[in-house]
């Protein structure tokens, strides 16, 4: 069975710090979180306030810059909430913005899984839509073209929900990553824009099924621009509940 998760991010807006956070996240059906920064709290707090929620963290997002210039920071913090995973959120469009760039992205990305392995930890990267325009003078996307020029040292976080504002269909994208994406953000679009669960055009029920067949081990929910945060979390918990099995 599948854990579920809620990418903290689409709290951002609800009052409380971040273990007031936690605490509401663990009176929902929600198994875990992924953090999107810690605020005034130190993450061996979190820690303690996840087990007393009964919850668990499926990874940390840290920025590219932050994990090349202390990665031995990111290994204590994983340590700390008992995660070997992190995931850089975003590189803009000029990372990928011709087959030469998306090559030197490839680098760079592979270049720290390796020094992030040295230290048990696994590297991954979380896509919007950006990353999936085709290139010139390309057959491929420039996240087709990142996929071949790196290997499976590289986890991919699929963005079901970007992936379809991208023209793309998240299932396809899934069984490609076979093996290759444990951590599966459920999200829903409608006209390139995020709304709630169900409201929009992405078919939440195969993306599960496809995440679950291609191996992952967290859907995670995450809602980038919640009208309600509050109700966002408990619909968000509650579908999620439904798409374990």
């Amino acid at each position: 069975m599948v854990n579920t998760a809620i990418q903290l991010y689409t709290l951002r807006d609800l009052e409380g710090d971040l273990p007031t956070l936690l605490r509401r996240v663990g009176e929902t059906d929600f198994d875990g979180v992924e953090f999107a920064g810690f605020g005034e709290t130190s993450p061996r707090e979190a820690a303690e306030v996840l087990d007393e929620a009964g919850l668990k963290a499926a990874a940390a997002h840290v920025g590219i810059d932050a994990l090349e210039d202390d990665p031995d920071a990111a290994r204590e913090t994983c340590a700390a909430l008992g995660c070997a995973r992190v995931v850089v959120p975003y590189l803009d469009e000029s990372h990928f913005a011709s087959a030469a760039a998306v090559r030197e992205t490839a680098g760079r990305l592979s270049e720290l899984a390796d020094r992030l392995a040295e230290r048990g930890l696994e590297l991954g990267y979380h896509n919007h839509d950006h990353e999936l325009v085709a290139l010139e003078g390309d057959d491929r996307s420039a996240f087709e073209l990142l996929l071949d020029e790196t290997d499976d040292s590289l986890l991919i976080e699929l963005d079901a929900g970007w992936a379809a504002a991208a023209g793309h269909d998240p299932t396809s994208l899934l069984d490609r990553l076979a093996g290759r994406t444990p951590l599966v953000h459920v999200k829903d679009v409608a006209d390139g824009r995020p709304v709630e669960l169900g409201d929009g055009e992405v078919d939440i029920d195969a993306c599960a099924a496809a995440a679950r067949s291609a191996g992952a081990e967290w859907l995670i929910y995450e809602h980038d621009e919640p009208a309600d945060p509050a109700a966002s979390l408990e619909r968000g918990a509650t579908t999620l509940s439904d798409l374990r099995d």
